[in-house]
């Protein structure tokens, strides 16, 4: 999607997402980014999950900009990305599509910011590229197989009654503005319409759908081995700064059930459980969560590149 509706660009105004777009070529699939604050500042490149898209971040992009330069990717099918119907929408794919969106802008020294799938997409590409990674800031996400799942998730991985729910009544991405939030006045109407916006149609709900189908919960789903590697890999960022916030309301990513993962395999790990936020716990939390990471990001800050002598 190379330009917006009006209608669109109207509702993205007033929630504050108004940042010029970018997209690169993968291969004929148009992949869209946002890429805001100075070029030479420090780097925060933030991955979003599913049924999310760069949308979800914009209050932190917005408050971090001003200082570093943030990138918020779209996953190819998702937000303003290109939705081709016939596609490899998997982990490893997502993987990919990251890794060459960083050579493309030649992204080092990266704090990254992960929430929902993103967490699995980014530490993917941490573990390919640990020489690029300085940080790291997580939000309810996981990069490791638990075995557990939702029902409410569940139902929508049942072949035809699962693309049913997702593709063709938007239930996945209409009932997370519901189950993801513990504050749900914050989800007015035009912040619902923000999220729902690039999934008009059953063509556009095509991400949304293979991401449900994608969680590897057999032994033998291909996306499996990918996620028991970036496990297996995962222990060498085990002394690098990682700050933790957890909504503790998420029905999905469970602090009960997630969280003590995060803690086993990082045990230096600054976490903070925020009350009051579910799944979407940057909407939920944000003037909570941009003071911690402020103070977070200021520690050992490295330093913004000299300019060349003229």
């Amino acid at each position: 999607m190379r330009h917006t509706s009006n209608k669109i660009e109207s509702i993205l105004q007033n929630t504050g997402y108004q940042f010029p777009s970018h997209w690169m070529d993968l291969d004929g699939v148009s992949y869209h980014y946002i890429d805001e604050g100075p070029r030479d500042a420090p780097v925060l490149l933030m991955v979003h999950g599913n049924p999310t898209w760069s949308f979800y971040f914009r209050r932190l992009i917005a408050e971090f900009a001003r200082d570093f330069r943030v990138i918020a990717p779209d996953h190819v099918g998702c937000g303003f990305s290109e939705k081709p119907q016939q596609y490899a929408y998997t982990l490893e794919q997502h993987i990919i599509n990251l890794e060459r969106l960083c050579f493309h802008l030649d992204l080092r020294q990266m704090t990254l910011v992960l929430h929902d799938w993103g967490g699995a997409i980014g530490m993917g590409y941490a573990v390919r590229h640990p020489e690029a990674i300085q940080r790291f800031v997580l939000f309810n996400t996981g990069a490791f197989f638990v075995p557990v799942i939702p029902f409410r998730i569940s139902i929508c991985r049942i072949p035809v009654v699962g693309e049913a729910l997702v593709r063709g009544l938007n239930g996945f991405a209409r009932a997370a503005l519901w189950y993801a939030t513990s504050q749900s006045e914050r989800f007015t109407t035009e912040v619902k319409a923000g999220y729902l916006a690039p999934y008009a149609n059953w063509h556009d709900r095509i991400a949304l759908y293979r991401f449900v189908k994608d969680i590897p919960m057999e032994d033998t789903h291909p996306t499996r081995r990918t996620l028991n590697e970036i496990d297996k890999e995962s222990p060498r960022f085990q002394h690098h700064p990682m700050l933790i916030l957890w909504g503790k309301d998420d029905f999905c990513f469970t602090e009960r059930d997630f969280l003590p993962e995060w803690r086993r395999r990082f045990p230096d790990a600054e976490v903070h459980v925020l009350e009051h936020a579910g799944h979407y716990v940057v909407e939920d939390a944000h003037e909570r969560i941009i003071p911690l990471m402020s103070k977070f990001l200021e520690r050992d800050r490295p330093a913004v590149k000299e300019a060349n002598p003229s």
